[in-house]
């Protein structure tokens, strides 16, 4: 038997430490990873390992580390990615106990590297803030004020601070001097929490808006513990368009940011070449908004608006030492991205002089070491349907916890592809299985699993469960027939309204403490500019 690989929690850090190349990766499902996890653990569930490693851990040499909570998946992953090619996995020793048995810090919550850099900039910068109730004076007095908020727009459309606009965080720079020209005018960055209006708040100080300039307090959480009543459904946001005259300000002054932060300079060219090496993990990302991506981009070049990359970094490059190449077309996204990057201790470059000529590209670029998925005995919709109605055939569905309960079809099962052999003995029984998820990718995977642990046929649904939308078929909502606990997806306490007081409020202590837990991991390397 060949001996597992395994990696102490002290050669991690010292990897941390020395900016090496390194893949922390925790293999359980979001919700006990947000529970407890290293800084810079990323969420990479075995269950969906096929699927995202291949985009997530682009170079097949990069040192992976796995580990779990002593479930048992840290060896599954670590065979499943040895299979999918991978040359250098090993166990975390001790798994998460281990890392904490030896002085490693813990954190809860998910993206919590850009969670805790947010706070550290406040707590360098003292980014102005104003709370819920200095706004509502602003507000009663007709003060002029504005309010941006710095979310994706469809949580803006959740749940929003009445009046404000939407303008995702890596727009802000782009656009705040053309919605808010008169520079006596009070900017107010709103966000769910504290982070994106942190962030929000102080690129616009950086890249010298002559505005006042504030974050919103705890944002939307804040304003409801005010006792405020929130917004649904808004639809105000940015205009796409802008003044040339705007952008070319804006441009001098975000070039000025990244400079001061350190960002490097590279061209269409050698970022093709450095993807192409197999010394270096390298991302590539287009930083413009996911309207403007589809309407063309760089070839090669995956979509990651500003904001969310700042926000999310962790899930976008969770390779820990990456070489991340950014690009746009008007010269302020992506250096004002790049500032943050930068400051995040990340090795981060620009892509100087890309014109609109330069985006060509109009589909997602192909996924390279992509794995294809195991061959499948396919059944349709219309012929699954009449099965349905008959004893014998049961459906199981893998989709995420989240769609399953927006819609799914009559009569299906929901399982974890982690969790099979346990949801196995909730399936009622049968003389066959049909899997399905949105697009049947992962039931393909599951498939032959189900079968090893059942000893009965499996087919797949062809075009999943968006093909059965697709061709008209009546759906399911709710949580019903639930075969695995939905452990899948960590419930944010920002992103909601149904959130208790008491969890919100403790949601945002935990939020203002990360100061002093980055202080005793001390792996983060963060600076301000």
């Amino acid at each position: 038997m060949t001996e597992v690989s395994r990696r102490t929690p002290r050669d991690v850090q010292r990897a941390l430490f020395q900016r090496r190349e390194i893949a922390l990766i925790d293999v359980r499902e979001e919700d006990p990873h947000a529970h407890s996890h290293p800084l810079f653990a990323a969420n990479l569930p075995l269950s969906k390992l096929e699927l995202e490693a291949p985009i997530r851990l682009p170079r097949l040499t990069v040192p992976i580390v796995v580990f779990d909570g002593g479930e048992g998946l840290a060896k599954r992953a670590l065979t499943k990615l040895t299979e999918l090619g991978y040359t250098d996995v090993a166990l975390l020793d001790g798994g998460l106990r281990g890392w904490a048995a030896g002085g490693g810090e813990l954190f809860q919550d998910v993206n919590v590297p850009s969670k805790a850099f947010g706070e550290f900039v406040e707590a360098r910068c003292h980014t102005p803030s104003l709370d819920p109730k200095q706004l509502r004076a602003f507000f009663d007095s007709d003060a002029t004020v504005v309010v941006l908020d710095a979310r994706r727009f469809d949580e803006y459309q959740t749940m929003s601070v009445p009046g404000s606009i939407s303008v995702p965080g890596g727009e802000l720079v782009m656009r705040a001097r053309q919605l808010v020209p008169d520079p006596d005018t009070q900017i107010v960055i709103s966000s769910g929490a504290r982070t994106r209006a942190i962030i929000g708040a102080q690129s616009l100080i950086n890249a010298g808006v002559p505005n006042p300039v504030a974050a919103l307090r705890n944002g939307t959480m804040g304003w409801l513990l005010a006792g405020e009543t929130l917004a649904h459904g808004e639809a105000r946001s940015f205009e796409p368009k802008f003044d040339d005259k705007v952008r070319v300000e804006a441009a001098a002054q975000s070039r000025e940011v990244a400079e001061r932060a350190r960002v490097g300079r590279t061209t269409r060219d050698e970022a093709r070449r450095w993807a192409d090496e197999a010394t270096r993990t390298v991302y590539r990302f287009d930083v413009r908004t996911p309207e403007e991506y589809a309407a063309g981009h760089i070839p090669g070049f995956r979509n990651a608006p500003g904001g969310q990359l700042v926000q999310e970094t962790d899930a976008f490059a969770p390779v820990r030492g990456a070489r991340v190449i950014l690009a746009d077309h008007d010269g302020v996204r992506a250096n004002m991205t790049a500032s943050w990057l930068a400051q995040m201790n990340i090795d981060v470059y620009v892509v100087e002089g890309v014109t609109l000529a330069d985006l060509v590209e109009t589909t997602m670029p192909p996924v390279r070491n992509a794995i294809a998925p195991p061959a499948a005995d396919e059944i349709d919709p219309a012929e699954l349907q009449a099965r349905l109605k008959e004893p014998g055939t049961v459906l199981l569905d893998f989709t995420s916890s989240v769609n399953y309960a927006k819609r799914h079809i009559p009569g299906a099962w929901f399982a974890l592809r982690s969790q099979l052999a346990d949801a196995v003995r909730a399936f009622p029984d049968a003389e066959r299985y049909v899997a399905t998820c949105g697009s049947s990718a992962l039931a393909r995977f599951a498939a032959p699993e189900i079968a090893a642990l059942t000893g009965k046929p499996v087919q797949v649904l062809a075009g999943g469960t968006q093909a059965w939308i697709d061709a008209g078929l009546p759906l399911e909502h709710g949580e019903t027939r639930l075969a695995s606990p939905t452990i899948d997806r960590y419930r944010r306490p920002y992103e909601g309204t149904c959130s208790s007081r008491e969890t919100m409020s403790a949601y945002l202590e935990w939020e203002a403490a990360l100061v002093a837990q980055l202080e005793r991991d001390g792996t983060h390397g963060f600076y301000v500019i």
